[in-house]
């Protein structure tokens, strides 16, 4: 698989043309542009894309430089490049196209889960009992289209170099028979193998542990090359999940995974667990 670069460039688009708009109100430009407001919030936040004609009339209206306008294009470009998982598209929830856009550029992701395996270590098997349960899924075409791109993603894991990826979990995720018994012992086996992967270190926080800052909910957080985009954190929910990415936010998602960490048992401490709840399940 590919990276793609597509989402960067849209959002990093968006970043520039709010950048140039300046003190201007929305509802001015988008009036002179003979647009709606939403159209141009579209645009800023990367929920949609610009005609090559529009971005030139945008940047004249801007004023822009021909090395600003340069840039404009260029970002434009690479944003209408095709992504790889641009098939399942109409079978998912338009954040979660975000989600694995984010995916496919991170090369840092550090992931808290409390009630299932995460999506990048998950068996086909395991992957079908949690998709087909989810509350906007009736269509069992649309379960498949689902699995068969949660399965897709995992070859991120497979990039050279490959992304760092720390996957903290609850030791409940360990006992929870998501597809039966059979299922969970085979998806145990899958989170102990990958815990041998390069770039993958898996960590379990024990029930002994208490109380901690991630209660709450599930998390990502995305952090990608060269420190040119601010971190990410996609905080999950029953329709799709959230974006944050305010630095105050994002930093009480740090201190919250840094917690985890601290309360978690080390990887070593981990593996066992793991291997000997699988073989209880034998």
């Amino acid at each position: 698989m590919a990276r793609s670069t597509s989402m960067a460039a849209r959002r990093a688009l968006g970043d520039e043309l709010r950048r140039l708009r300046g003190e201007r109100r929305g509802a001015e430009v988008a009036a002179l542009m003979g647009w709606s407001e939403s159209k141009l919030s579209r645009i800023e936040t990367a929920r949609t894309g610009i005609r090559e004609a529009d971005l030139e009339r945008l940047a004249l209206l801007y004023a822009c430089t021909q090395g600003e306008q340069s840039r404009l294009a260029e970002l434009a470009r690479r944003g209408r490049v095709r992504v790889w998982w641009a098939p399942y598209r109409s079978w998912v929830a338009e954040p979660y196209d975000e989600y694995v856009a984010f995916e496919a550029e991170a090369v840092v992701m550090s992931e808290w889960e409390a009630q299932v395996v995460p999506g990048l270590l998950q068996t086909d098997e395991y992957a079908h009992a949690v998709i087909e349960v989810g509350a906007d899924v009736r269509d069992p075409e649309v379960a498949q289209r689902r699995i068969a791109l949660r399965m897709a993603r995992q070859s991120v894991l497979t990039r050279d170099p490959p992304p760092r990826l720390c996957v903290v979990i609850d030791e409940a995720v360990l006992y929870r028979e998501v597809g039966g018994r059979a299922v969970l012992r085979r998806q145990l086996q899958r989170l102990l193998d990958a815990s041998w992967r390069p770039g993958v270190e898996l960590l379990v926080v024990p029930f002994s542990a208490g109380s901690h800052a991630a209660l709450t909910e599930a998390f990502v957080i995305f952090e990608f090359a060269g420190h040119q985009r601010p971190p990410v954190v996609h905080s999950e929910d029953l329709i799709g999940g959230q974006l944050r990415t305010k630095p105050a936010d994002v930093q009480v998602y740090r201190d919250a995974f840094a917690d985890l960490r601290s309360r978690a048992l080390d990887v070593a401490q981990t593996r066992e667990l793991v291997a000997r709840t699988g073989d209880r399940l034998r």
